[in-house]
């Protein structure tokens, strides 16, 4: 389930980047990206904590990055 969620946030945040060019669109569909594919790896019986806790843990990473990026433009 959560990858379906992941995929369509995807879609909507990359064809709204596509669209407006906000910064914090971008990296919210890197995000994304980085956690669909640690759902995809866990799924495919790949899911090795050495390769999925770095994916998430940089999906995070693009989530504050493009939070804090987005409010130093604001200012």
């Amino acid at each position: 389930m959560n990858l379906v969620f992941d995929v369509v946030i995807v879609s909507l945040s990359g064809y709204a980047y596509s669209k407006k060019k906000g910064i914090l669109l971008m990296w919210i569909t890197i995000a994304f990206c980085f956690f669909a594919a640690s759902y995809v790896l866990t799924i495919i019986g790949l899911a090795n904590p050495l390769v999925i806790v770095p994916l998430r843990a940089f999906g995070y990473l693009s989530v504050i990055a493009g939070v804090a990026l987005h409010y130093i433009q604001r200012r």
